[in-house]
């Protein structure tokens, strides 16, 4: 192009039917967006008109596009975008998504393309499903180019994504606590590989579920383990930490850290701890606090609970 200007203004072409087919326009993969900046706009004029020489603006220029846009490959042909957005959802809000279809069939050729609102979201999303399993299918998701923002530390982002995967397989078991509803989903989530040890305080800030819906009680996950409540004298204290640290945030009405028996029949909700406060106010603060802080080697994940569930005795997560 003549212009970098005139360069921005061609992106807007991304998209628009021509001749029956679909164009795309990219930007070069050694694009640095951040130099770029620095001789003039990287994005089309919003003054652009191109109903005014008969083009209509494509899906694919709504955003899934960008220096952190995302390849996603190995996807089940069978999978509806509905279920391929939900999935990826799951770690935060899409400003787009393109899945790329076949020209005559209009069916997914199993792979698109997707770029976060949130930037930080996109090596977290990348780590935590590149290389998952679903069906006889394995997903490759990585940046789509190799330029855009500087990498973060990649133990962190690793952390980070095993943590997520944490929060949805845990807010699966739990029904009205699912932060995705992902119908037909939920099998491959049950298969994500668990949490990773060394985990850092504070990791999940800005990564918890966006849709759980707050109630008074919460559900602490990997708080504790089974041989840890064996024991009367260990038990004992840990529910009175458990009291006093949650007793930070609000008014602590109830607390029940179900116990095995000496029977060995299984006992639901072993290993967590549930926490009825006053008022969902108390629980947002005790949510925000302590989900990912450490108790007593272990890395805490916390989510809502159904009130209801709850106020019957019921601490199995199961329907």
């Amino acid at each position: 192009m003549r212009t970098v200007e005139e360069a921005s203004n061609a992106m807007a072409l991304d998209g628009i039917m021509f001749e029956g087919v679909q164009v795309r326009v990219r930007r070069p993969s050694d694009y640095n967006p951040s130099m770029a900046a620095t001789l003039g706009p990287s994005q089309p004029s919003p003054h652009l008109n191109l109903a005014a020489v008969g083009l209509t603006p494509g899906c694919a220029a709504a955003g899934a596009d960008g220096p952190d846009r995302v390849f996603v490959g190995g996807l089940p042909y069978y999978l509806t975008e509905a279920q391929i957005k939900e999935l990826l959802e799951s770690f935060g809000q899409l400003r787009g998504f393109d899945l790329v279809k076949d020209r005559d069939t209009g069916n997914s050729k199993g792979y698109g393309f997707c770029v976060y609102h949130d930037p930080a979201v996109t090596d977290v999303a990348c780590a935590a499903l590149n290389g998952l399993k679903m069906g006889d299918k394995t997903l490759t998701v990585r940046r789509a180019t190799a330029s855009g923002q500087p990498k973060p530390d990649q133990t962190n982002v690793m952390v980070q994504a095993q943590h997520q995967i944490a929060i949805q397989k845990l807010a699966l078991q739990t029904p009205g606590a699912s932060p995705l509803g992902m119908t037909g989903l939920s099998p491959f989530m049950a298969g994500l590989p668990g949490m990773m040890p060394g985990m850092i305080p504070g990791m999940a800030n800005g990564f918890s579920p966006a849709a759980e819906s707050p109630t008074k009680v919460l559900c602490l996950a990997q708080v504790v383990s089974a041989d840890e409540l064996n024991d009367d004298e260990e038990y004992g204290d840990i529910l009175e930490d458990m009291r006093g640290e949650c007793g930070k945030y609000g008014l602590v009405v109830n607390l029940v850290i179900p116990r095995p028996k000496p029977s060995g029949e299984v006992v639901p909700g072993v290993g967590k701890v549930f926490v009825e406060y006053s008022d969902t106010v108390a629980a947002a603060k005790a949510k925000a606090a302590l989900n990912g802080r450490k108790f007593g080697g272990n890395y805490v994940v916390v989510i809502y609970y159904p009130e209801e569930r709850f106020l019957r005795g019921d601490y199995s997560g199961e329907s």
